[in-house]
C-alpha cells in the first residue's frame, strides 16, 4: 500500500512524464520541420536529421528508464568515480586522436566514427559528486575536500581550455545552486561565488572573441553580413511568425539563412513557423515541467534527494531560458541548444539520463530508505 504522499509523488511522475513526452515529441517533429530541406540538399535524404534523433530518443528514453529503477543513493555512493570517468572522457577532447573540432572549439570525441560531446554528461556527474560533498563538507577529511575540489574544479577548466563558455557557466551556476541549497558553511559560500564570478568575468574579457560577441549583443546592425547576421536572421524569424506563425513546414528562414536551424535555433523555425501562440505554447510547456519538477522534489522525504531533483530541474531550466534568451536576443550568443527540442544526440541522451536520476530518487521513498546528511 502507497502512503498519502507516495500516492502524490507518483501523479505528479506522471505529469513529468507526460509534459516531458510531449515536449519531446514536439522537438522531433521541429528537428524534421527545420531541417529537412538542408538534409536534401547535403545528405541526400530529408529525414536524415530526424531518424537519427529518433534513434537518440529511444536510446534517451531507454537510459531513463534503466536509471529510475536504479536508487540515486548508488549514484551518490560512487559520485567521485563517476566524476573521474566522466573528466576522463572530458580531457580526451585535448588529445588530437579523439578529439574532433566544430568552429574552433574542440568539444567533441569520436570513436570509430561515433561521436559524443562529454561536457553534456559532465553537467551532471557534477551534480552527483557535489550533493554529498557540499551536503556533508564539515564531516570530510582535509584528503576529501581537496579530492572532491579537483574533482569539480578540473571539468570546470577543461571547458574553458575547449573552450566551451556556455557549458562552464550552467556547470558553474549548479555547483553554486547545489552549495547555496546544501548545508555548506555560508561564510565559506559567499567567498568561493565572488571568486568564482571574479574568475568566470575574467576568463570571459580575456578572450577577443567573446568580448566581439558582446559587442555584437548590444548592436548586431553593426555588422549584419557577418557576426550579426545570426541574431538579425532570428529576429526576421520571429518577425515573420507574426501571431500564428507562417504555418509548419513553411519557414523561410530555415532555406540556408539561418545558421543551426535545427540545433541552437530551433526555437526561431518554431516562431516563425508556429508564430508567437507557439512560442508561447512552447514556453508554458517548459514552466509546466519546471514547476511539476519542483513538486515532485518537495515530496521527497530525503534532503539529498530533494538537492538532486531540484538541481536537475534547476540545469534543465537554466538551459532553456539560456538558449530562449540568446535566440531572442536577450542575451549573448552561446552555443547551447534547447532541452528535448534542438537535434543533438549527446543532449539529448544526456537529457534523460537527469530525467532517469530524477525519478530514482521515488525508489529511496517507496523503500523508506532515506538518506540523510
Amino acid at each position: 500500500m502507497f502512503t498519502k504522499d507516495q500516492t502524490e509523488l507518483e501523479r505528479v511522475g506522471l505529469q513529468i512524464i507526460f509534459i516531458l513526452l510531449l515536449i519531446s515529441s514536439i522537438g522531433l517533429l521541429m528537428v524534421y520541420s527545420s531541417s529537412y530541406i538542408y538534409a536534401k540538399e547535403v545528405y541526400g535524404s530529408s529525414a536524415y536529421f530526424f531518424l537519427k534523433q529518433l534513434i537518440y530518443f529511444a536510446i534517451g528514453l531507454a537510459v531513463a528508464i534503466i536509471v529510475s529503477k536504479t536508487k540515486f543513493s548508488f549514484w551518490i555512493k560512487y559520485g567521485l568515480h563517476i566524476n573521474a570517468i566522466c573528466t576522463g572522457l572530458l580531457i580526451l577532447t585535448m588529445v588530437p586522436s579523439f578529439s574532433r573540432s566544430v568552429k574552433g572549439a574542440a568539444r567533441w570525441i569520436e570513436f570509430n566514427g561515433l561521436g559524443m560531446q562529454p561536457s553534456e554528461i559532465i553537467k551532471f556527474s557534477l551534480m552527483i559528486l557535489a550533493i554529498p560533498y557540499f551536503e556533508n563538507f564539515s564531516h570530510y577529511s582535509f584528503k576529501q575536500k581537496c579530492l572532491g575540489a579537483i574533482g569539480m574544479i578540473l571539468p570546470l577548466i577543461i571547458l574553458i581550455r575547449q573552450p566551451d563558455f556556455g557549458s562552464f557557466t550552467i556547470c558553474f551556476l549548479v555547483i553554486g545552486f547545489i552549495c547555496f541549497l546544501s548545508n555548506f558553511p555560508r561564510k565559506y559560500f559567499y567567498g568561493i561565488l565572488l571568486s568564482g564570478l571574479f574568475i568566470g568575468l575574467s576568463t570571459f574579457f580575456l578572450k577577443a572573441y567573446r568580448i566581439k560577441r558582446l559587442l555584437t549583443f548590444l548592436d548586431p546592425w553593426k555588422n549584419p553580413k557577418t557576426s550579426g547576421f545570426q541574431i538579425i536572421q532570428s529576429y526576421l524569424a520571429f518577425a515573420n511568425g507574426s501571431f500564428l506563425g507562417q504555418g509548419l513546414g513553411n519557414s523561410n528562414e530555415k532555406l540556408f539563412y539561418l545558421p543551426e536551424a535545427h540545433n541552437d535555433f530551433i526555437f526561431s523555425v518554431i516562431g516563425e513557423e508556429l508564430g508567437f501562440l507557439g512560442v508561447f505554447l512552447i514556453i508554458a510547456m517548459f514552466v509546466c515541467l519546471i514547476y511539476f519538477g519542483y513538486k515532485f522534489a518537495l515530496q521527497l522525504n530525503s534532503r539529498l534527494a530533494f538537492i538532486l531533483a531540484s538541481t536537475v530541474m534547476f540545469s534543465l531550466g537554466l538551459q532553456s531560458v539560456l538558449n530562449m534568451g540568446v535566440v531572442l536576443g536577450l542575451l549573448p550568443t552561446k552555443g547551447l541548444n534547447l532541452p528535448f527540442i534542438s537535434y543533438g544526440g549527446s543532449s539529448l541522451v544526456c537529457n534523460f539520463f537527469g530525467i532517469g536520476l530524477l525519478f530514482s530518487t521515488m525508489n529511496e521513498s517507496r523503500d523508506n530508505s532515506y538518506i540523510h546528511s
